[in-house]
C-alpha cells in the first residue's frame, strides 16, 4: 500500500489547491487558514508554538504557505515528519531557508505560475500609460468630457527597452513584438541577441548602452546591489527626451526622486508604477499624486488565475517530492549532497565560499566559467561543485534563490558556457592538500574568439582543503595567499604604498568594527610600474555600509566589496 501523505495548509491557500490534494488517493490536507488570524491577534510567536506542536507530533509531511505567516527556525525546531515546504508564490523571504536546510527540508516556490500574470500587468500598464487611460477615466468619473487633453501614443513602431530578460521580461518582449514594437533588451548575463517570436531582439550588456535607443523602458530585474537605483539622474540623462517608464518588478530599482525630477523637466513623459521603495507610499507622496504617474497597489500576481495556479502548483510540488517523482521549483539544496564523501562535501563547501568571494570582483558579465578539479576522488562531486560555483557567482544578481537544480538552466539561458575538468593525482599527506579547485571566469569580450582576453576580463581563484578539513583560498587573481574564508569579510584592492594598512585599520576601528584577521598579498602592475595589493579582512561583525562607502573614496583605495560567508 502506498504511504499516505498529509499536507498542512498553514495559510490561506486557494480552494483549488486544497481540492487538488483531496482528490489524490495518497494525500490528505490539514487546512489551518486560521493561523493567519492567529498571527494578527497574538503574533508570530503564537503561530510558531501552534505549528511547532503540530509538526512535533508527527504525521505532517508537507507544508504550504503564502505570505500570511513566517516559517521560522523556532517553528522547525522539531519538524517531525516534515520533508517539504512549498511557497504558493515567488518570494521566500518569509521562510527561514537556513533552518529548513539544516533540518533536511526541501523548500520550493511556484515562480512559473505567476509569469503570465505579472507580464500582462506590465504590458497593461504600458498601454494605459501611453493612451492616458488613468487621467481620462478620472475626468469621465468627475463628469467631464475633454478629449483634447488625452492625445496618447500608439505602441506600434515605438522602441521598447526590456530591462532583464528572464521569464517575465521575455514574456513582455513577446507581447510587444506582437504589437509591432521594436524590442531591445538589457541583461548582463545574456551574451547574444535573442530570437523571440520570430524576431531578433538586440541585446545589450551595459544598461547605459540601451538607453539612447528606446522610447519606453520596462523593468523586469530583481532588486540587488547592482540594480538598486539603476535608473537615476545620471542614467535618465542618457535616455531619449520624453522616455516612458514602467516598473512592475521591485521598488527602488527606479530612483523615485530622480523620476519626479525627470517628469517635471519633461525628460520623462510618464511613468507607470506597481511597486515602490516603501509600500504603501505615503498618502501625500508625489508617486500617488503626480499627474504623469499611473500608479496601482502592487498587483503583479493578483489575478484569480495566478492565485489558483500558485496554490495548485504548491500542492503538486509537495506531492511530487514526497512521492520521489522529482523536485520542482526548489530554492534550497535539500538532500543533494547526501551521497558525497566527507572530502567531497568539503570541496562543495569550498566551491561555495570561493565563488561567493570572487563574485563581487566580476563586474563585466560572465561568458565562460572554467572549473578544474585536481584530486584523488573529486570526479564524483564534479557536477555538484560546478553548480555550486555557478550559484555563488550568480545569486547576488537574483532575488529568487538559485540552487543546484535550477542554476544550470539559468546560466544556459544567459549564454554562459561552463566547463569542468578533473585530473586524478595522488593527494597530499600529513597537513598537505588533498586536492585543488581552480575557477576561472572570463568576460564576454574574450569568450568566443581565439584572442587572449584582457586582464580585467578574467578572474581566477584557487582553493584547497587540507587534512584538517578546513577550506583555504591560496590565490585570487594572481595574488598568492593562504586564508580560510569565513564569516563577514571585506575585500579591498589598493595601490601598494605606505599608509594604506593604517588607513584601513583606523577606519574600521573608528566605526567600532573589529578586524579579526587580515590577509595581504601583492603583485606587480601589468605595466611593470609598482605594485597593487589585495587585502582580505575577516570581521567580528558586518561592516556598516557608510564605512565601506567612505573607505572607497580614500586615496589609493581602488575597490571595496563586502562578502558574507558561513562560519567555520
Amino acid at each position: 500500500m502506498s504511504p499516505k501523505f498529509t499536507l498542512l495548509a498553514a495559510d490561506k491557500i486557494a480552494d483549488e489547491g486544497l481540492e487538488y490534494i483531496r482528490q489524490q488517493p495518497d494525500a490528505d490536507v490539514l487546512n489551518r487558514a486560521d493561523l493567519v488570524d492567529l498571527k494578527k491577534d497574538k503574533g508570530q510567536d503564537a503561530v510558531d508554538a501552534e505549528v511547532g506542536k503540530l509538526l512535533a507530533a508527527g504525521g505532517v509531511h508537507g507544508m504550504m504557505v503564502r505570505s500570511g505567516i513566517k516559517v521560522t527556525a523556532a517553528m522547525l525546531e522539531s519538524p517531525g515528519d516534515l520533508k517539504v515546504i512549498a511557497r504558493a508564490g515567488v518570494g521566500v523571504d518569509n521562510i527561514d531557508l537556513a533552518a529548513a536546510t539544516a533540518k533536511g527540508i526541501l523548500v520550493a516556490n511556484t515562480a512559473e505560475a505567476s509569469t503570465i500574470t505579472t507580464a500582462e500587468l506590465a504590458f497593461t500598464l504600458m498601454m494605459a500609460l501611453l493612451r492616458k487611460v488613468g487621467p481620462a477615466y478620472r475626468t469621465m468619473h468627475a463628469g467631464g468630457w475633454d478629449r483634447n487633453k488625452f492625445k496618447g501614443r500608439q505602441l506600434h513602431g515605438m522602441a521598447l527597452g526590456v530591462v532583464g530578460l528572464g521569464r517575465i521580461g521575455r514574456a513582455v518582449a513577446e507581447r510587444a513584438i506582437a504589437f509591432g514594437m521594436d524590442v531591445r533588451g538589457y541583461d548582463p548575463f545574456v551574451n547574444t541577441d535573442l530570437q523571440l517570436a520570430g524576431t531578433t531582439v538586440k541585446t545589450y550588456r551595459d544598461f547605459a548602452d540601451l538607453l539612447p535607443h528606446v522610447d519606453v523602458l520596462s523593468f523586469h530585474v530583481p532588486k540587488t546591489e547592482q540594480t538598486a537605483g539603476m535608473l537615476n539622474a545620471e542614467t535618465f540623462a542618457k535616455c531619449r527626451k520624453g522616455v516612458y517608464v514602467v516598473n512592475a518588478a521591485r521598488g527602488g530599482i527606479v530612483d523615485e526622486a530622480a523620476l519626479i525630477d525627470a517628469l517635471d523637466s519633461g525628460q520623462c513623459a510618464g511613468a507607470a508604477l506597481d511597486v515602490y521603495a516603501a509600500e504603501p507610499p505615503e498618502d501625500e507622496s508625489p508617486l500617488r499624486t503626480h499627474e504623469k504617474i499611473l500608479c496601482v497597489p502592487h498587483l503583479g500576481a493578483s489575478t484569480e488565475e495566478a492565485q489558483t495556479a500558485v496554490s495548485v502548483d504548491a500542492a503538486k510540488a509537495c506531492l511530487a517530492y514526497l512521492r520521489g517523482e522529482g523536485i520542482s521549483g526548489a530554492v534550497n539544496a535539500g538532500g543533494v549532497r547526501v551521497d558525497l564523501t566527507e572530502k567531497q562535501q568539503n570541496y562543495v563547501a569550498l566551491a561555495d565560499r570561493m565563488a561567493t568571494l570572487i563574485s563581487p570582483m566580476v563586474t563585466r558579465g560572465i561568458a565562460n566559467v572554467a572549473i578544474t578539479l585536481t584530486g584523488g576522488d573529486l570526479a564524483h562531486a564534479a557536477g555538484t561543485i560546478e553548480r555550486t560555483v555557478l550559484i555563488g557567482l550568480l545569486r547576488r544578481h537574483f532575488d529568487t534563490p538559485l540552487n543546484v537544480i535550477n542554476v544550470a538552466d539559468v546560466a544556459a539561458q544567459r549564454g554562459i558556457k561552463v566547463s569542468t575538468t578533473t585530473a586524478e593525482v595522488e593527494g597530499g599527506v600529513g597537513a598537505g592538500p588533498t586536492g585543488e579547485l581552480t575557477v576561472v571566469i572570463t568576460g564576454p569580450a574574450g569568450a568566443t574568439d581565439a584572442t587572449t582576453p584582457k586582464a580585467d576580463q578574467v578572474r581566477r581563484i584557487v582553493g584547497r582543503v587540507y587534512d584538517d578539513g578546513l577550506p583555504r583560498v591560496v590565490e585570487i587573481n594572481g595574488y598568492p595567499m593562504d586564508m580560510v574564508p569565513a564569516g563577514p569579510m571585506v575585500v579591498i584592492r589598493n595601490e601598494d604604498k605606505p599608509g594604506i594598512i593604517g588607513l584601513v585599520g583606523t577606519a574600521f576601528g573608528g566605526a567600532g568594527v573589529n578586524i579579526a584577521d587580515m590577509t595581504i598579498a601583492r603583485r606587480p602592475n601589468p605595466d611593470g610600474q609598482g605594485f597593487t595589493a589585495l587585502m582580505l579582512l575577516k570581521l567580528d561583525a558586518d561592516a556598516p555600509q557608510a564605512l565601506l562607502d567612505d573607505l572607497v573614496t580614500k586615496p589609493g583605495v581602488l575597490k571595496v566589496a563586502p562578502v558574507k560567508l558561513p562560519g567555520c
